[in-house]
């Protein structure tokens, strides 16, 4: 196994409001890095190619990781009238970096999720927002500097209104006791559901999902304690404490599958069981 090993001890810790000692900082901090690109699946289903988009802002051990995993990758092929074609496609990576023990100071890099899209697909194939007001950020969590992603999970009926929404996962930015993060993550998760539960949405109305009964989709909601920008954010070390993946009660094996939940960028959404399949794992390392 290829160890990937990546300088960025003061920058998680620097970047995480902290109600806890050094130590609970050491077991729990990981630092973050989304990127985005596209991928090419050759017709056996091996990667043909890959770009990353604004590859320069990327650090060189990182773009060594990512050529590292892509290599192992294998996809079910894309079928088209019947024959295996060359497919391409969106991708957004998850990479997290990790202290390899408790007392090092060095951290270790993984690709911890990906997503990818559908090949070929055209914009009326997709569901995109038609109406999307963002949550309120709660005024104590403001004052508290606890900001994060809530990722929430919706099932959206034909007419394009959300029918079911609960929060799969909430990850932070502070480091506390069990149960302070745990209520934090209620802070976040509340109002995202809420306002997510009046979001409209254009349903497909051509290609293989044109005709669904349901559709449910992963959208993240950020909750930023700075004034910074996906793009000034793109390719840097974000400091934060994953937290745990929730069952989501109405959602089906299908649905709550897949190690990318938290692989999508800001404002993207995630029809569930469409895009590229990935049979091996995101990372071996």
């Amino acid at each position: 196994m290829k160890r990937f090993i990546v300088g960025v001890t003061s920058l998680a810790i620097t970047g995480l409001a902290l109600a806890a000692g050094p130590g609970a900082v050491r077991k729990q901090v990981e630092a973050s890095m989304l990127l985005t690109g596209t991928i090419v699946v050759a017709p056996d289903g091996s990667v043909k190619s890959y770009e990353l988009d604004k590859a320069e802002k990327i650090p060189a051990n990182i773009t060594a990781l990512v050529s590292n995993a892509t290599q192992q990758w294998h996809f079910d092929p894309v079928m088209r009238d019947g024959q295996a074609v060359t497919a391409k496609a969106r991708m957004s990576l998850r990479v997290v970096a990790k202290h390899e023990t408790p007392d090092s100071s060095d951290y270790t890099a993984r690709i911890s999720g990906a997503t990818f899209g559908d090949y070929g697909a055209a914009s009326t194939d997709q569901i995109t927002y038609l109406e999307r007001n963002p949550p309120v950020y709660p005024q104590v969590a403001a004052r508290g500097h606890v900001g994060g992603t809530v990722y929430v999970l919706l099932r959206i009926g034909r007419d394009g209104k959300v029918v079911d929404a609960e929060a799969e996962q909430v990850n932070l930015n502070i480091v506390s006791s069990d149960a302070e993060m745990k209520a934090w993550r209620k802070v976040l998760a509340s109002p995202s559901v809420s306002a997510a539960r009046h979001w409209t949405f254009h349903i497909p109305t051509t290609g293989l999902h044109a005709n669904d009964p349901y559709y449910v989709t992963r959208v993240p909601i950020v909750y930023r304690t700075e004034r910074t920008s996906p793009d000034a954010e793109y390719a840097t070390w974000q400091a934060y404490v994953p937290g745990p993946k929730d069952r989501v009660s109405w959602a089906d094996d299908e649905s709550a599958a897949g190690g990318g939940t938290d692989a999508l960028p800001d404002g993207q959404i995630q029809l569930v069981g469409t895009g590229l399949k990935l049979t091996t794992p995101v990372s071996k390392g």
